[in-house]
């Protein structure tokens, strides 16, 4: 302990203990010790110059403080980590609602993508439908079936072959190979592995050709770059 807070202590105890004294004094008939005297001869003592019993009185109170300040901190200690262990639990609370929200959102679209995918499939179906069995198919009528057939992503690699092999025509004959049809299977009648009207159909030979560019470059747009790079797939 410093001098100055013994100093200080040491006022407090003499403070006391003379007014407790002025207290026994009057009441013996004696004229009682001056205060303020008093109090100005504690500042200049020491802990050596405070009697036996002050001493045990200043250390007491500075024992009492020290423990009020230790209760002080821990309470605040205590407050601060309730306050984060609230704020953590809020903040889990908010993530776990947040996550929920948005499964329940991305379940919600993907719900909303098969009902449209679905009712895009069934017209689709609907429209094939409508085209199929006739006797002869305009060039549009063709290309129409063919985007039904393929992912849109597809199709304008499908017809840049088909513009050079056949010009879109599905009754396209090639003199010098036979090749035949949309895509100029060689020989045409490779395509009777999708329909037996393969001759006659444009939709029988699309479905060959699509098969035929998947199983052989992954894809349309994979027999696309082929056919660039050697003009022919």
């Amino acid at each position: 302990m410093s001098r100055i807070s013994v100093r200080g202590f040491a006022v407090a105890s003499a403070t006391a203990v003379t007014t407790v004294g002025a207290v026994v004094g009057v009441a013996a008939g004696n004229e009682p010790a001056s205060v303020g005297n008093t109090e100005a001869t504690a500042a200049d003592a020491t802990i050596a110059d405070i009697p036996a019993g002050a001493q045990a009185q200043v250390q007491t109170a500075s024992l009492t403080q020290q423990a009020d300040d230790q209760s002080t901190q821990a309470d605040t200690a205590a407050l601060k980590s309730a306050q984060e262990s609230a704020r953590k639990a809020a903040a889990e609370t908010a993530k776990s609602k947040k996550d929920a929200a948005d499964e329940a959102k991305a379940k919600k679209d993907a719900d909303a993508r098969k009902k449209k995918e679905l009712a895009a499939s069934r017209s689709s179906s609907r429209d094939v439908s409508d085209l199929l069995g006739k006797s002869s198919y305009s060039v549009s009528e063709t290309q129409a079936i063919a985007r039904q057939m393929m992912a849109g992503d597809q199709f304008q690699c499908f017809s840049n072959i088909v513009d050079h092999e056949s010009g879109w025509n599905y009754r396209a004959t090639n003199a010098g190979s036979g090749a035949y049809g949309l895509v100029q299977a060689l020989p045409g009648s490779k395509m009777s592995s999708a329909g037996s009207d393969w001759q006659t159909n444009p939709a029988t030979q699309i479905k060959w050709g699509l098969n035929y560019m998947n199983d052989r470059y992954g894809s349309p747009c994979g027999a696309w770059s082929f056919w660039q790079a050697n003009s022919w797939y």
